[in-house]
């Protein structure tokens, strides 16, 4: 393992390198979409790393989902009200947006005291969106623990679209749209349609992860694209072996997951923002290193399409 990981690394390297991705050419197919990565994959980065990294690999902004472990993102130091706009302009300097502010608020809750605080915890990352000039803000539909059942129930279905209708009152005076991402019980396309139709708000939209609606509701990526093109805000991207639930994360398009599919439906809907790589390192510590697997991405994904045929590496 020790050796593959070290083969890996000075590929990444030796292949980026001359590339010079932060300048590509604009013929190359690089050039034509533009990349984020997640700091869920990693969580042991400070912050200047994190920035550095992103601007060396041509990434084009990155998704705050926790910095080194800590998901409390607006509870964060370098987000404090003294210090908030010397952190805009690190994010400047890097020449890097923020592509999504990710919350781990779940609005399928029903207990009223709970969901005031679900509701509540997503405000709190909408404020600092705004702060960061980031134009969205990821909430999850969730599933309760004792939920059996393959798909939502029609109640929870009207309290999840209660809830981003009423999120998307909150963020769109603030310039920001609140997008459900297509995750636990929520990834069939039908049941988000139905969702996103009943929220019926112009600042409410959808995160898609692909992986997931593949993976779980075994959606081909132009049938979703086709059901919900229209919501689609931003995108998580991710390749991993095995089926069904019983799957293995690995680097980009080493897997069965149809990356290079999934990259060329968005852009058949002139889908216009960014294709964003989430590495579930926090949650999975097995599985490749940071410095491998985002820079493996920026490749891949960016020169290829997720095709890692087409890079020589498979």
């Amino acid at each position: 393992m020790g050796n593959r990981r070290e083969f890996l690394r000075m590929f990444s390297v030796a292949a980026l390198a001359p590339l010079g991705f932060a300048h590509a050419n604009t013929e190359t197919k690089a050039s034509k979409i533009p990349l984020a990565f997640s700091t869920l994959g990693c969580p042991a980065w400070e912050w200047k790393k994190i920035l550095d990294f992103a601007a060396q690999h041509g990434f084009s902004a990155i998704e705050l989902r926790g910095l080194q472990g800590n998901l409390d993102l607006p509870a964060n130091p370098i987000f404090a009200p003294d210090r908030i706009e010397q952190t805009r302009k690190e994010i400047a300097a890097a020449n890097l947006k923020i592509a999504c502010v990710s919350s781990s608020a779940q609005l399928y809750v029903e207990d009223p005291a709970k969901r005031a605080k679900e509701l509540r915890d997503a405000r709190r990352f909408i404020d600092l969106a705004k702060a960061l000039n980031a134009p969205y803000v990821r909430v999850f539909g969730g599933k309760a623990e004792s939920d059996k059942s393959p798909t939502p129930d029609d109640q929870t279905k009207a309290r999840v679209a209660a809830g981003l209708r009423e999120l998307g009152a909150y963020a769109g005076p603030h310039n920001v749209t609140v997008i459900i991402e297509s995750h636990d019980h929520f990834t069939a396309s039908a049941t988000l349609k139905s969702v996103l139709q009943s929220a019926n708000s112009e600042h409410v939209g959808l995160l898609w992860d692909a992986h997931h609606t593949f993976a779980t509701s075994n959606e081909d990526p132009e049938f979703t694209v086709k059901q919900l093109g229209q919501w689609i805000r931003h995108t998580h991207l991710k390749d991993s072996v095995g089926s069904g639930e019983d799957r293995k994360y690995v680097l980009t398009g080493r897997g069965n997951v149809p990356i290079q599919r999934q990259i060329e439906a968005l852009r058949s809907i002139d889908y216009k923002g960014f294709y964003c790589f989430e590495w579930e390192k926090l949650w999975h510590p097995d599985i490749d290193d940071p410095e491998i697997a985002i820079a493996d991405y920026a490749r891949v994904a960016g020169q290829c399409l997720g095709n890692a045929h087409t890079c020589g590496l498979m």
